[in-house]
């Protein structure tokens, strides 16, 4: 039988084309099955307690895993430059980021107010808060200073300022000291209807949740020393159970001077006061290391607010 060589040529080619189909195949793992897409999975938000804290979005052994790279993967040049890491890393392959660890607070004393503007006034402790939102770099040195003699701070945050300046949610915490709730817009929270301050309360605290795993423990009114029943109201109904007030207000928002500014405090605090402060104020930072001395000298030592009332 003679056999045409075009023929067998052509017979040769398919064969190699279908040996190579089924290789590709193979090598690919396709055995009709398809993974899921890492990017479809959402992050489940964790229950709200009473103490501000949530559950972590996937418990332990949920959730979807990293794929681990491949030795070609990892060893091939990039030309765009070095391969992300991180965040980015898990971002680029459609997995949803790490979910931030809450802060752990200490529980609260039985009986604590719903609204605390002051703590126990037979202790020797004092909490010094402050309105979260000003100059990142002037707040860094304000926390610095606090740090360096081993103070935890209270910072009522406002959600505008963590849209500009998110990375603070975390340098305060990193530090030591609380992050609590202080509206979205800073503006008369007393003057709103519930829905609108509702949704001031709800705003900030879903930035607080997205930045640090917690909504925090406490709501501060904005443009008020105290709260309204309206506004405990929808701040409960976000799920804030205590509302921070305080009873000593040096106002250090109309910039005295540094010694004008360390006489109004020391001369108004006692145990158990609530002194309410301002990030982004020069005169606040350089009055904070006077204001720890004079502190010191009373027996009175300045504690985080949740520490103030556990």
């Amino acid at each position: 039988m003679t056999v045409d060589r075009r023929t067998v040529l052509r017979t040769t080619v398919k064969l190699a084309a279908l040996a190579s189909a089924g290789g590709l195949l193979t090598a690919c793992g396709d055995t009709g099955r398809r993974r899921a897409d890492p990017g479809s999975f959402a992050v489940r938000p964790g229950p709200v307690d009473p103490s501000g804290t949530v559950d972590p979005a996937w418990p332990a052994g949920e959730g979807p895993a990293s794929p681990a790279p491949t030795a070609s993967a990892a060893s091939a040049p990039s030309a765009e430059g070095p391969a992300p890491d991180g965040a980015a890393a898990r971002a680029a392959v459609g997995v949803p980021p790490v979910p931030p660890v809450p802060p752990v607070l200490p529980p609260l004393a039985p009986g604590t107010p719903v609204e605390v503007a002051y703590g126990p006034r037979t202790g020797r402790n004092v909490a010094l808060t402050f309105h979260g939102s000003g100059d990142p770099a002037l707040a860094t040195a304000l926390l610095e200073t606090a740090e360096k003699r081993g103070v935890g701070l209270t910072v009522m945050a406002v959600g505008s300022w963590l849209d500009q300046q998110p990375q603070m949610a975390r340098r305060i915490l990193d530090g030591g000291h609380e992050l609590g709730n202080h509206t979205q817009n800073h503006q008369n929270i007393s003057a709103m209807s519930p829905d609108r301050a509702r949704d001031e309360i709800a705003q900030c605290a879903e930035r607080l949740q997205r930045l640090t795993g917690s909504i925090g423990r406490w709501f501060r009114p904005s443009a008020a020393q105290y709260a309204t029943p309206m506004v405990r109201e929808q701040a409960r109904a976000v799920g804030y159970e205590h509302v921070l007030a305080f009873d000593v207000d040096p106002r250090d928002y109309a910039d005295p001077t540094a010694a004008e500014l360390q006489r109004r405090v020391l001369n108004s605090v006692r145990g158990g006061s609530v002194v309410a402060l301002h990030l982004g104020h020069r005169c606040t930072v350089d009055a904070l290391p006077g204001i720890l001395d004079g502190l010191a000298k009373a027996g009175l030592t300045p504690v985080t607010a949740s520490r103030l009332c556990a």
